[in-house]
C-alpha cells in the first residue's frame, strides 16, 4: 500500500474520507518517512507511539516554538503578510523550555485534581442539564445538542463568560480550529481578513474579562489568569494573558467536545459497552481512558528540529519538521491489544490522547471529570441510542470529530 502524504494531513481529506487508520499501520509496519503532500511543508511522518514519547521527552532537539501544525501554502502565505493580533498571541503550547515551564505554572494549580474538585457540582449539573435538554424520546444531532453544549458550559463558567457570550464564543472557536471546513469557515475576502477578525472579537470579549476580574477578583480561574504573576513577580503581558485565555477554552471545549462525541459515536456501534457500564459503574474510570484513546482529539501535533539527528534510522536534519499522529499511536498494535476494538475495560491503557511529557495537556483532569460526568448520566438514563442518519466528518486535520452525529433516543427522568 503505497501512503498519500495529503490523506495524513489535508483537512479536506479528513471531511471526506475520515480518519486514515489504515494509512497509519502501514506506517507504523514501515521506516521512518519523509512525506512531501503537494500545497503543504514537508514533514516526517511520525506514527509509532515509542517514537511520540522519545520525540515529545526531548524539547531541546524537538521544539514547538516553530509552531505547532504543518502549514498549507495559503497558511504560509498569510505569515508572510504580517502579523494579526492573534498571531502575536503566543500560548503554552507553543513555547519551549525554560518559558514553556514558567507560563504553564501560572495556572497549574487550578487544574489539578483537588482544584478540579472544586467545579464538581459545576460539571455534573451541566451533564445533567444537556441530557435533560434532550427530552423523554426523539431524534437530534448529539454533536449540537449534547457534545459541545457540555464543555461549554463548563469552560464558560471557570472562564467567566457570560450565558449570553456562549454561542458567539462558540461560532467564534469553529471557525477557528475548523477553518477549512466550508461549513464552519468565517465568510471574509481573505484568510489574513478573518484571522485579523477573528482576533479582534477574541480581545474585546476577554479584555472584558480581564478588566472586570482586575477590578473585581473572585475566586474563578478567569480572576487567577487576570491577576498573575510569573514566578520572578514579573506580571503577565496582555498579550500572554489574552493567549491563555484563549487556549483554555479553544483547547478545552473542542478537544472534549469531539471526546464525548467519539464516545456517543462508540456506543451507537458498540450498545453492549454502554450495557457494561450501566451495569457496572466502576467501569468510569477505565471508560474515560478509553473514549480518550479511541477518539484521539489532537490528531496531530508538529515539532522541529533544533540540530541535525539520527532518529528512528533516518537522518532529520536541523529545520525539518515531524508530526506526532496521536491517533494513530494509541491504535499502536505493539502497546495495545486488538486496538481497534472498543472496550471501555481496557487496562491498562497507555494512550496519548493527552500528549506526553512538556506539553502534556493542561486540562487532562477537568477533560475526564466532564466525560465522567456525562458518561454517568448516559449510563444512568439512556434507554435507547441509535443512528437517525449518516454522521459527517469536520474538515480538520488538526483537532478531528464529527461535525453531526443525528441519533434517535429514549431518555429516563434524572434520579
Amino acid at each position: 500500500m503505497t501512503v498519500d502524504a495529503l490523506d495524513l494531513i489535508a483537512s479536506d481529506r479528513y471531511g471526506d474520507r475520515g480518519i486514515p487508520y489504515a494509512q497509519w499501520a502501514e506506517l507504523r509496519r514501515s521506516p521512518l518517512q519523509y512525506m512531501e503532500p503537494e500545497g503543504y511543508e514537508s514533514f516526517w511522518a511520525i506514527t509509532r507511539h515509542a517514537d511520540i514519547i522519545a520525540v515529545s521527552s526531548d524539547p531541546a532537539t524537538f521544539c514547538n516554538g516553530e509552531g505547532i501544525v504543518v502549514l498549507n501554502s495559503h497558511q504560509l502565505r498569510t505569515e508572510a503578510e504580517g502579523t494579526s493580533a492573534i498571531r502575536q498571541m503566543k500560548t503554552i503550547i507553543e513555547m519551549d523550555p525554560p518559558d514553556h515551564r514558567r507560563f504553564r505554572k501560572v495556572a497549574s494549580g487550578f487544574f489539578t485534581p483537588r482544584g478540579i474538585e472544586r467545579l464538581d457540582t459545576i460539571v455534573r449539573t451541566s451533564a445533567q442539564q444537556v441530557v435533560d435538554g434532550l427530552g423523554p424520546e426523539g431524534e437530534a444531532d448529539l454533536v449540537a445538542q449534547v457534545a459541545q453544549r457540555h464543555p461549554l458550559r463548563v469552560l464558560s463558567t471557570i472562564l467567566g463568560i457570560e450565558p449570553d457570550q456562549e454561542e458567539r464564543l462558540l461560532e467564534l472557536t469553529q471557525q477557528l480550529f475548523a477553518a477549512d471546513d466550508p461549513d464552519l469557515r468565517r465568510e471574509a475576502d481573505s484568510r489574513q481578513q478573518a484571522i485579523e477578525e477573528l482576533g479582534m472579537e477574541f480581545f474585546t470579549m476577554f479584555n472584558a474579562i480581564i478588566e472586570d476580574r482586575r477590578a473585581h477578583p473572585r475566586d474563578d480561574l478567569a480572576t487567577m489568569l487576570a491577576t498573575a504573576t510569573l514566578d520572578d513577580g514579573e506580571p503577565l503581558g496582555m498579550l500572554e494573558t489574552l493567549g491563555y485565555y484563549l487556549i483554555v477554552f479553544t483547547a478545552g471545549h473542542d478537544t472534549t467536545r469531539h471526546a464525548l462525541t467519539g464516545a456517543l459515536d462508540a456506543f451507537m456501534d458498540h450498545p453492549e459497552e454502554l450495557a457494561r457500564l450501566r451495569d457496572d459503574r466502576t467501569l468510569l474510570r477505565t471508560a474515560v481512558e478509553e473514549v480518550v484513546r479511541w477518539s484521539a482529539p489532537v490528531n496531530y501535533m508538529k515539532r522541529t528540529a533544533t540540530r541535525d539527528v539520527e532518529f528512528g534510522g533516518a537522518q532529520i536534519k536541523a529545520g525539518e519538521r515531524l508530526a506526532l499522529f496521536y491517533a494513530s499511536a494509541n491504535r499502536d498494535e505493539t502497546v495495545f491489544d486488538d486496538p481497534d476494538r472498543f472496550d471501555i475495560g481496557r487496562d491498562p491503557n497507555r494512550h496519548l490522547g493527552f500528549g506526553w511529557a512538556e506539553h502534556y495537556c493542561l486540562g487532562s483532569h477537568l477533560a475526564r471529570a466532564s466525560i465522567t460526568a456525562l458518561l454517568d448520566q448516559l449510563a444512568d438514563r439512556v434507554e435507547v441510542l441509535e443512528r437517525a442518519g449518516d454522521a459527517s466528518q469536520v474538515a480538520s486535520a488538526f483537532v478531528v470529530g464529527r461535525k453531526t452525529l443525528p441519533a434517535r433516543y429514549v431518555i429516563r427522568p434524572a434520579a
